[in-house]
């Protein structure tokens, strides 16, 4: 209240009509940027904008895509009313010139101090616009929708997308677990806190943009390492009552998948849903899936300063999983299966509703309410020796029930102080989650039949069922002071109220060599675990004029030991019960900006540090059996350097507007070192999930309505246990990742309302794999796929 209540006395109003420079009538939606500082105001209905700001001078760029750009420079001493006439496109735009204008807009907006009621100054932010990523979006293959996304490290299963495996900087990829993820701004992960792992992904097809925030995102979007990913679906057509767009994909080892898509704005409603089907054979026998997918949106703005929407998602899938290799089964035929009976089920159900409303041109309000109902099931034969043949006893089924519901809210205020702007930001969210877990004996036939058997096999060896109840109350705040017009430092606090609880049983029993028991005890346990922390941190960034900036941050992180750490019975590995959370921090200091229209560059230099950081390590068990553990293995630090540069080729030869060419250099360099631990072998050990060299590089190009690109990507081989260990034992869980390279080539074509986009994934043929999964889709290697194609037809009405 006492920021809120500070009076802008030093703001000057700056408003003005849009209207088309032949009819002169009033243009709606036109969007007004301030060259320095981004996107400041929309027209509405009658070519209105107004905003408010201190400078004193001020370039102004009138953006909307049917009308040609206009920029104005005004100083504000003389005059504060700046009307703007726009010209109309006088032909239809090409393909190469629509991605001209795109890429225009997002170099206008991407280094914006603050959007909505979030603030990004002097944090490391990065925005993949999706449609012009070039890439395989049918099957959300993420080493393309990512590509300029800097030190990703990527699992690739090639399952068509059905679940994004993305970490960086030391993170373990598995289903995303290392970032908080969101869609739309709100949570879709199974529990944030006690199991944040994204089993549900967009259709990419759907998503306008992925904004991607490392780890200074903790202070306002949740405590991970990793920071945010947030999934921002394409927005309601504005211009028109109804837009159908249908997609349909044929690729090889007999995938198909169905995109169509409505969108569309009636007064004062707007609505975007669509419906996404997937199936495919998969490129190693045991593999098939087949997957739906459905999400609405629907917005009502209730005046020019309010509005309210509601979405909902649901998504259904179903997996068979060949399961995993040792070391000598990948390097026999990395293409092999010799498991039939493992599968993997998922229903996910998402719901949103948000009100958003601005008091004034200076503060903003919103509040979301957000809930999931889902589960997941995992099946099969599996055991540590992965070479093992399939028993065809019973299998090991596996299910959780996600509930949880919860709300954010945020209030954000632009003020003076001293006669310099400010930016106020204050927010709560509160989190209740209610999940169960159970694992047992499930059916010894071959169908995904997904009914636990406890009466047919009371002596089956891994039985436990857990209630897991959590509950989460954060309170966040940070604000933006700009000292001067260009430099500006934000600070930022979270307050963290974090309780798990574990309610359950699990059971030892022992057999004989005949499979009578000799030996059974029901453990029971009835666990709580209260803490409370405040995160920290600080954001600096100087903008010498809208083409370049130096930005550096520093924020505290942690992560909570998740029940899957802690209540998973796993014949691969053994779980310390003395298991704890994690903490650290992490830093970034670089420059971003754009030189001449040449060169568009953001470069870092980062630190990440962990302490308690959860890892493998071996445990010797009685009669001499080595397994691994998973354990706190100790503190760790990864630093590097991290840089994307594109070049814009077209400009620099002299190309005419017909053409575009561009070439990209995605690279990062990182070392790491475990710190202390105390685990005899593992201080001074490289950490796992580090790969020294990550580069991708790559070509895109245009001429009027083809567009194309070349990629390459390049990872060095990465360990995936704390005692660095390079050959795999009987289970293929721990070892070396070897270095692997990978070539895509991508076209694309439009003509009127159609458009036809082809491919070539892994064009080389080679051999590889990412992952060694340490249970489901493993254990053992996941090998990744051969060289495949796809060919997409898109028609637009």
């Amino acid at each position: 209240m006492l920021f809120s209540s500070i009076t802008a006395w030093a703001q000057q109003s700056i408003s003005g009509i849009v209207t088309h420079s032949e009819t002169n009538l009033p243009i709606e939606n036109v969007e007004v940027f301030d060259k320095d500082s981004g996107m400041q105001a929309k027209t509405d209905a009658t070519g209105f904008y107004q905003f408010e700001t201190s400078k004193t001078k001020i370039s102004l760029v009138f953006f909307s895509y049917e009308f040609d750009v206009y920029e104005i420079s005004a100083d504000l001493n003389a005059v504060n009313k700046i009307d703007a006439q726009l010209t109309p496109l006088s032909v239809a735009l090409s393909e190469v010139e629509l991605f001209a204008r795109k890429t225009q807009v997002f170099e206008l907006s991407r280094l914006k101090d603050v959007e909505g009621t979030a603030i990004f100054a002097g944090k490391k932010t990065e925005v993949v616009l999706v449609d012009q990523s070039m890439a395989n979006l049918a099957s959300n293959n993420a080493r393309q929708i990512y590509s300029q996304v800097v030190g990703l490290n990527i699992y690739q299963n090639d399952d068509a997308g059905l679940q994004l495996n993305i970490g960086g900087r030391g993170l373990d990829p598995n289903r995303t677990s290392n970032f908080n993820t969101r869609q739309n701004g709100y949570d879709i992960s199974a529990d944030v806190l006690g199991y944040p792992e994204s089993y549900y992904t967009p259709a990419a097809e759907g998503l306008g943009e992925i904004q991607i925030v490392r780890g200074a995102a903790s202070l306002q979007f949740g405590t991970q390492f990793g920071g945010l990913v947030n999934f921002k679906m394409k927005k309601p057509n504005p211009d028109k009552a109804l837009e159908l767009i249908t997609r349909n994909t044929l690729g090889s080892f007999g995938l198909y998948t169905n995109f169509t898509s409505l969108s569309g704005t009636k007064n004062n409603w707007s609505y975007y849903a669509y419906f996404n089907y997937k199936k495919g054979d998969g490129f190693r026998p045991n593999s098939e899936f087949e997957s739906k997918n459905a999400f609405a949106h629907l917005g009502y703005k209730i005046s020019e300063n309010t509005s309210i929407s509601g979405e909902i998602t649901y998504m259904r899938y179903l997996a068979q999983q060949a399961g995993g290799l040792t070391d000598t089964m990948f390097y026999q035929d990395p293409y092999q299966s010799n498991r039939e009976r493992n599968w993997f089920q998922i229903d996910w159900l998402l719901y949103n509703v948000k009100f958003e409303h601005q008091f004034s041109e200076t503060s903003d309000f919103s509040f979301s309410f957000f809930g999931l109902q889902a589960s997941r099931s995992a099946l099969g034969f599996r055991t540590n020796r992965v070479d093992q043949i399939d028993s065809m006893n019973e299998r090991d089924l596996i299910k959780g029930d996600f509930k949880n519901f919860g709300f954010e809210t945020r209030y954000l205020n632009k003020y003076t102080v001293l006669k310099k702007d400010a930016t106020f930001l204050i927010g709560a969210k509160y989190y209740n989650a209610h999940n169960d877990q159970q694992q047992g004996p499930g059916s010894a036939n071959k169908n995904p039949d997904f009914n636990f058997y406890t009466d047919d096999y009371p002596n089956y060896a891994n039985q436990s069922n857990y209630d897991l109840p959590n509950l989460n109350v954060a309170i966040f705040g940070e604000n933006i002071f700009y000292l001067t017009d260009k430099f500006s430092v934000t600070p930022g606090a979270r307050f963290e109220y974090i309780k798990t609880q574990s309610d359950g049983y699990y059971k030892e029993v022992r057999t004989d060599g005949a499979g009578n028991p000799i030996f059974d005890e029901t453990v029971y346990e009835d666990a709580s675990f209260d803490r409370s922390f405040v995160l920290l941190g600080i954001g600096l960034s100087y903008k010498a004029n809208s083409s370049f900036e130096m930005y550096g941050n520093i924020s505290q992180n942690y992560r909570s030991v998740t029940f899957s750490d802690i209540s998973i019975i796993n014949p691969a590995f053994s779980i310390d019960p003395n298991i704890t959370d994690e903490d650290g921090f992490t830093s970034d200091l670089g420059i971003r900006g754009n030189f001449n229209g040449l060169v568009s560059y953001d470069a870092n230099v980062f630190g990440l540090f962990y302490n308690n950081r959860i890892g493998f390590v071996p445990d010797v068990l009685p009669g001499n059996r080595i397994i691994s553990k998973r354990t706190n293995v100790g503190d760790a630090a990864m630093y590097g350097i991290e840089s994307l540069f594109d070049v814009n080729i077209k400009k620099i030869i002299g190309l005419s507007s017909d053409f575009s060419l561009n070439y990209f250099v995605n690279s990062s360099f990182i070392t790491s070192e475990y710190t202390d631990s105390d685990t005899v072998g593992i201080k001074g050990n490289k950490v796992e999930f580090v790969p020294e060299v990550n580069i991708k590089t790559g070509l895109k190009f245009g001429y009027k309505n083809l567009l194309g690109s070349v990629q390459y990507t390049y990872l060095s081989s990465q360990f995936t246990d704390a005692s660095n260990s390079v050959q795999s034992g009987i289970s293929g869980v721990i070892g070396q990742i070897t270095s692997y390279d990978i070539l895509d080539f991508s076209l694309s074509y439009s003509y009127k309302r159609f458009k036809l986009e082809a491919g070539v994934n892994n064009a080389l043929d080679n051999s590889y794999f990412t992952r060694r999964a340490t249970g489901y889709p493993g254990p053992g290697i996941i090998p990744s796929a051969p060289r495949n194609w796809y060919t997409t037809l898109q028609i637009k009405i």
